[in-house]
C-alpha cells in the first residue's frame, strides 16, 4: 500500500473513533437524564470492512495439499 494513502486510512480511522468517543460521552450523558443513545453507523461500516477484508485474506490463503493420506 502507498505510503499517503496508508496515512490516510490512518487519519480516517482515527476521525471515526474521535467521533464515536464522542458519541459514546454523549449517550452516557442521555442515558444518565434516562434517554437511549441513537446507534452508530461507523461501527456497523467498520465490521462490514473487517468481514470483507477476512473473506479476502480466506480466498488468497495459499491451498496446502497433502499427498499420501489416503484412507483405503
Amino acid at each position: 500500500m502507498h505510503s499517503d494513502i496508508h496515512l490516510q486510512l490512518h487519519a480516517l480511522l482515527a476521525a471515526e473513533l474521535h467521533a464515536e468517543a464522542a458519541e459514546f460521552r454523549r449517550g452516557i450523558r442521555h442515558r444518565q437524564r434516562g434517554r437511549r443513545p441513537r446507534a452508530t453507523p461507523g461501527l456497523r461500516i467498520r465490521l462490514g470492512w473487517s468481514l470483507v477484508e477476512l473473506g479476502l485474506r480466506l480466498v488468497n490463503r495459499p491451498v496446502v495439499r497433502r499427498t499420501g493420506t489416503h484412507l483405503a
